[in-house]
Protein backbone atom coordinates (compact mmCIF):
# COMPACT_ATOMS: atom_id res chain seq x y z
CA UNK A 1 0.00 0.00 0.00
CA UNK A 2 1.37 3.24 -1.00
CA UNK A 3 0.12 5.35 2.09
CA UNK A 4 2.92 3.33 3.94
CA UNK A 5 5.48 5.44 2.76
CA UNK A 6 4.00 8.41 3.33
CA UNK A 7 5.08 8.62 6.94
CA UNK A 8 9.18 7.62 6.05
CA UNK A 9 8.78 10.14 3.34
CA UNK A 10 7.48 13.01 5.62
CA UNK A 11 9.86 11.86 8.51
CA UNK A 12 12.90 11.90 6.48
CA UNK A 13 12.29 15.14 4.90
CA UNK A 14 11.75 16.25 8.50
CA UNK A 15 15.22 15.22 9.56
CA UNK A 16 17.10 16.40 7.44
CA UNK A 17 15.31 19.81 7.82
CA UNK A 18 16.56 19.48 11.43
CA UNK A 19 20.04 18.09 10.57
CA UNK A 20 20.32 21.69 8.08
CA UNK A 21 18.43 24.24 9.62
CA UNK A 22 21.49 24.87 12.57
CA UNK A 23 24.69 24.65 10.29
CA UNK A 24 23.02 26.57 7.10
CA UNK A 25 22.42 29.15 9.42
CA UNK A 26 26.08 28.49 11.37
CA UNK A 27 27.53 28.69 7.78
CA UNK A 28 25.65 32.37 7.05
CA UNK A 29 23.63 30.73 4.35
CA UNK A 30 20.50 31.71 5.25
CA UNK A 31 18.94 33.94 8.70
CA UNK A 32 18.80 32.53 11.90
CA UNK A 33 14.91 33.08 11.42
CA UNK A 34 14.53 30.83 8.30
CA UNK A 35 16.36 28.46 10.24
CA UNK A 36 14.08 28.65 12.72
CA UNK A 37 11.30 28.84 10.16
CA UNK A 38 12.72 25.12 8.93
CA UNK A 39 13.02 23.65 12.53
CA UNK A 40 9.27 24.66 13.05
CA UNK A 41 7.90 23.18 9.64
CA UNK A 42 10.16 20.05 10.59
CA UNK A 43 8.26 19.75 13.68
CA UNK A 44 4.93 19.80 11.92
CA UNK A 45 5.91 17.37 9.32
CA UNK A 46 8.02 15.30 12.01
CA UNK A 47 4.25 14.72 14.12
CA UNK A 48 2.28 13.93 11.21
CA UNK A 49 4.62 11.37 10.53
CA UNK A 50 4.01 9.65 13.61
CA UNK A 51 0.05 10.50 14.17
CA UNK A 52 -0.10 8.81 9.94
CA UNK A 53 1.88 6.37 10.89
CA UNK A 54 -0.22 5.56 13.98
CA UNK A 55 -3.43 5.87 12.09
CA UNK A 56 -2.34 3.14 9.27
CA UNK A 57 -0.86 0.56 11.95
CA UNK A 58 -4.36 0.47 13.14
CA UNK A 59 -5.75 0.20 10.26
CA UNK A 60 -5.24 -3.76 8.98
CA UNK A 61 -5.37 -3.21 5.57
CA UNK A 62 -3.17 -0.75 5.28
CA UNK A 63 -0.81 -2.49 8.48
CA UNK A 64 -0.58 -5.67 6.33
CA UNK A 65 2.73 -6.28 4.83
CA UNK A 66 4.16 -2.77 5.64
CA UNK A 67 4.02 -3.02 9.47
CA UNK A 68 7.94 -2.99 9.66
CA UNK A 69 7.95 0.52 7.00
CA UNK A 70 5.27 2.32 9.26
CA UNK A 71 7.10 1.92 12.60
CA UNK A 72 10.51 2.85 10.54
CA UNK A 73 8.41 6.04 9.66
CA UNK A 74 7.47 6.80 13.47
CA UNK A 75 10.99 6.37 14.73
CA UNK A 76 11.93 8.80 11.67
CA UNK A 77 9.36 11.25 12.75
CA UNK A 78 10.33 10.64 16.82
CA UNK A 79 14.01 11.66 16.05
CA UNK A 80 13.38 14.27 14.06
CA UNK A 81 10.84 15.83 16.56
CA UNK A 82 13.02 15.09 19.29
CA UNK A 83 15.30 17.96 19.28
CA UNK A 84 12.49 21.11 18.57
CA UNK A 85 10.28 19.53 21.40
CA UNK A 86 12.95 19.34 23.81
CA UNK A 87 14.09 23.18 22.83
CA UNK A 88 10.85 24.05 23.31
CA UNK A 89 10.10 22.21 26.38
CA UNK A 90 13.40 23.62 28.36
CA UNK A 91 12.19 27.16 26.58
CA UNK A 92 9.17 26.91 28.87
CA UNK A 93 11.10 26.10 31.83
CA UNK A 94 13.78 28.87 31.90
CA UNK A 95 13.16 32.54 32.84
CA UNK A 96 12.65 34.31 29.72
CA UNK A 97 16.08 36.13 29.26
CA UNK A 98 19.49 36.43 27.46
CA UNK A 99 21.08 38.40 29.46
CA UNK A 100 22.76 36.56 33.23
CA UNK A 101 24.99 37.84 35.47
CA UNK A 102 26.21 37.03 38.98
CA UNK A 103 25.60 40.18 40.01
CA UNK A 104 22.56 41.79 39.29
CA UNK A 105 23.01 44.71 41.40
CA UNK A 106 25.92 45.46 39.63
CA UNK A 107 26.52 43.83 36.33
CA UNK A 108 29.97 43.77 34.85
CA UNK A 109 30.01 46.05 32.03
CA UNK A 110 31.48 45.61 28.41
CA UNK A 111 33.86 47.93 27.12
CA UNK A 112 35.80 46.20 23.87
CA UNK A 113 32.82 44.15 23.00
CA UNK A 114 30.86 47.20 22.07
CA UNK A 115 31.68 47.73 18.51
CA UNK A 116 30.98 43.88 17.87
CA UNK A 117 27.50 44.50 19.05
CA UNK A 118 26.70 47.90 17.42
CA UNK A 119 24.06 45.88 14.91
CA UNK A 120 23.21 43.40 17.72
CA UNK A 121 19.12 43.47 17.90
CA UNK A 122 19.84 42.80 21.95
CA UNK A 123 21.19 45.96 23.46
CA UNK A 124 24.50 45.70 26.01
CA UNK A 125 23.07 47.96 28.51
CA UNK A 126 22.04 45.41 31.34
CA UNK A 127 18.02 45.14 31.36
CA UNK A 128 17.21 46.05 34.87
CA UNK A 129 15.26 44.72 38.12
CA UNK A 130 12.63 42.85 35.91
CA UNK A 131 16.03 40.66 34.72
CA UNK A 132 17.14 40.49 37.40
CA UNK A 133 14.03 39.57 39.05
CA UNK A 134 13.71 36.93 36.78
CA UNK A 135 17.06 35.54 37.13
CA UNK A 136 16.73 35.31 40.79
CA UNK A 137 13.51 33.50 40.41
CA UNK A 138 15.23 30.91 37.59
CA UNK A 139 18.65 31.22 38.65
CA UNK A 140 19.15 31.53 42.44
CA UNK A 141 22.14 29.28 42.35
CA UNK A 142 24.20 31.84 40.46
CA UNK A 143 26.16 34.56 42.62
CA UNK A 144 29.80 36.29 42.64
CA UNK A 145 32.22 33.88 43.02
CA UNK A 146 35.20 34.80 46.21
CA UNK A 147 38.43 32.78 45.67
CA UNK A 148 41.09 32.99 48.94
CA UNK A 149 43.84 33.66 46.16
CA UNK A 150 45.09 37.22 45.09
CA UNK A 151 43.67 39.25 42.22
CA UNK A 152 46.69 38.70 39.73
CA UNK A 153 46.27 34.80 40.53
CA UNK A 154 42.52 34.89 40.33
CA UNK A 155 42.67 36.85 36.90
CA UNK A 156 45.38 34.53 35.26
CA UNK A 157 43.43 31.40 36.58
CA UNK A 158 39.75 32.91 34.77
CA UNK A 159 41.90 33.93 31.73
CA UNK A 160 43.11 30.37 31.88
CA UNK A 161 39.63 28.76 32.20
CA UNK A 162 37.64 30.99 29.49
CA UNK A 163 40.28 29.99 27.01
CA UNK A 164 40.05 26.43 28.08
CA UNK A 165 36.51 26.89 27.39
CA UNK A 166 36.63 27.43 23.77
CA UNK A 167 36.08 31.43 24.03
CA UNK A 168 37.34 33.75 22.12
CA UNK A 169 39.19 36.30 24.32
CA UNK A 170 38.76 40.32 22.78
CA UNK A 171 40.08 42.02 25.59
CA UNK A 172 42.03 40.90 28.66
CA UNK A 173 42.98 44.26 31.01
CA UNK A 174 44.50 43.37 34.27
CA UNK A 175 44.75 46.71 35.73
CA UNK A 176 40.88 46.70 35.53
CA UNK A 177 40.80 43.02 36.38
CA UNK A 178 38.40 42.88 33.11
CA UNK A 179 38.49 40.07 30.45
CA UNK A 180 35.98 40.15 27.36
CA UNK A 181 35.03 37.30 25.47
CA UNK A 182 32.53 35.87 22.69
CA UNK A 183 31.49 32.49 22.57
CA UNK A 184 29.58 30.54 19.51
CA UNK A 185 27.28 28.21 20.01
CA UNK A 186 27.55 25.00 18.45
CA UNK A 187 24.25 24.48 16.43
CA UNK A 188 22.75 27.46 14.89
CA UNK A 189 26.41 29.71 15.24
CA UNK A 190 24.72 32.31 17.60
CA UNK A 191 27.46 35.18 19.34
CA UNK A 192 27.40 35.32 23.21
CA UNK A 193 29.25 37.78 24.79
CA UNK A 194 31.07 37.59 28.36
CA UNK A 195 32.37 39.84 30.63
CA UNK A 196 34.82 39.03 33.54
CA UNK A 197 35.15 41.22 36.64
CA UNK A 198 38.11 40.52 39.26
CA UNK A 199 37.83 42.79 42.25
CA UNK A 200 39.86 42.29 45.34
CA UNK A 201 38.07 41.91 48.83
CA UNK A 202 39.56 41.75 51.47
CA UNK A 203 43.15 39.52 51.08
CA UNK A 204 40.50 37.68 48.83
CA UNK A 205 39.18 37.99 44.67
CA UNK A 206 35.60 38.13 44.27
CA UNK A 207 34.97 37.40 40.68
CA UNK A 208 31.79 38.40 38.79
CA UNK A 209 30.80 37.05 35.25
CA UNK A 210 28.12 38.23 33.03
CA UNK A 211 26.91 36.61 29.67
CA UNK A 212 25.22 38.39 27.48
CA UNK A 213 23.33 36.36 24.16
CA UNK A 214 23.42 39.19 20.82
CA UNK A 215 20.28 37.78 18.96
CA UNK A 216 16.80 35.82 20.53
CA UNK A 217 14.69 37.00 23.65
CA UNK A 218 15.15 33.88 25.07
CA UNK A 219 18.58 32.27 25.57
CA UNK A 220 16.56 28.59 26.35
CA UNK A 221 19.21 28.69 29.63
CA UNK A 222 22.46 28.96 27.75
CA UNK A 223 24.08 31.82 29.50
CA UNK A 224 23.46 30.12 32.90
CA UNK A 225 25.03 27.03 32.24
CA UNK A 226 27.67 29.00 30.57
CA UNK A 227 27.77 30.93 34.15
CA UNK A 228 27.95 27.63 35.69
CA UNK A 229 30.65 25.81 33.59
CA UNK A 230 32.78 28.61 34.33
CA UNK A 231 32.33 28.92 37.82
CA UNK A 232 32.78 25.26 38.26
CA UNK A 233 36.09 24.97 36.35
CA UNK A 234 37.41 28.19 38.16
CA UNK A 235 36.74 26.99 41.76
CA UNK A 236 36.73 22.75 41.32
CA UNK A 237 35.65 22.53 44.94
Amino acid sequence: MRFARIPVVLASVALLLVLISGPGTRLELWHFRTGFMLMTGATIMALGALALGLLLLLVPRARRGHGKLLVVGMALGLAAAAMPLLGAYTARTVPFIHDVSTDTQRPPEFVAILPLRADAPNPAAYGGPQVAAAQLAGYPDIRSLVLEIAPPEAFARAGEVARDMGWEIVASVPREGRIEATDTTFWYGFKDDIVIRIEPEAAASRIDIRSVSRVGKSDVGKNAARIRAFLARLNPR
